[in-house]
């Protein structure tokens, strides 16, 4: 097993003096952790730069052809750091030049990971909300443990997804079952989240990596070859017809939002609250 343990410029939460990501690869399957559990692993920039750099470190990675993401417990991401966005803090990193990620593509929609050639289990064992659903939503399939939650509360706090939530969802679990997700904001169990087709499986928290572990040894087993040249099919599918126009659609929606994040601090603590009540046992 490798691991990353000397985080990169711009990757270390200065609170706990530890990598906000972590890296590693066993059994030629790269297991990449958010790992900020004292806030929930929410996005901030710093997050958002190490996670991308650790998807495409994967990617690069002759040793890997399988990746899951996962989160430090209790939660897989609370979504975008509101704190960061806000203001309250200061930023975690310096921003990047346009090119390096994470970004909005040709496409329009917001990538928080890199599209790469090997299979990305998401593998969430807490909640994932907002972007920290769209994350989830980026991988190419999902195993949950009986702990997590979903949500999309972008309504509630007053901003608008960008990060292919509207599209993805949609395609995930159907339109009207999506559009109810956002418009209320509330929660969906693991459970649920399987009868609607969000998760491909449900399974113990104690069994959530391992049970992942297994899926990813399933997929590195077959011929590398064929799983990449099948997985790029599925994403040309994907993509045809109107879903590239709806991705557009969505970055307009999301650069083009006037009210912005003015009131994001105003309303953070009741929608942490709100999140608590709902995603708890």
């Amino acid at each position: 097993m490798t691991e990353n343990i000397v985080p990169l410029a711009g990757e270390t939460d200065t609170a706990a003096r530890a990598p906000v990501v972590r890296y590693e690869v066993a059994d030629r399957v790269a297991t990449v952790t958010l790992n900020r559990p004292q806030a929930r692993n929410a996005l901030s920039r710093a997050v958002t730069y190490a996670l991308w750099d650790a998807i495409n470190a994967a990617e690069d990675d002759p040793d890997v052809d399988a990746v899951i993401v996962t989160g430090a417990d209790p939660a897989f991401c609370a979504g975008v750091d509101l704190k960061e966005v806000s203001g309250e803090t200061a930023p975690s990193a310096d921003k990047r030049p346009e090119g390096t990620g994470p970004e909005r593509g040709a496409d329009g929609l917001f990538r928080f990971l890199p599209v790469i050639s090997k299979p990305v289990i998401g593998a969430i064992n807490g909640v994932a909300v907002t972007g920290g659903l769209e994350i989830a939503l980026q991988c190419t399939l999902l195993v949950a443990s009986e702990r997590a939650r979903f949500a999309d509360t972008h309504a509630r706090i007053g901003i608008m997804p960008g990060g292919g939530l509207t599209v993805l969802l949609a395609q995930s679990i159907g339109l009207r079952r999506a559009i109810e997700m956002s418009l209320t904001g509330n929660f969906v169990t693991a459970e649920e989240a399987m009868r609607l087709g969000l998760v491909n499986h449900v399974v113990p928290h104690e069994d959530l990596l391992p049970f992942a572990r297994r899926l990813a040894a399933d997929i590195v087993s077959n011929d590398q070859r064929g799983v990449r040249r099948l997985l790029r099919h599925y994403r040309q599918l994907a993509d045809t017809a109107t879903l590239t126009e709806a991705h557009l659609l969505e970055g307009v929606l999301a650069e083009t939002w006037e009210p912005g994040t003015r009131d994001v601090a105003s309303r953070r603590a009741a929608v942490a609250a709100r999140g608590r009540a709902q995603s708890g046992p």
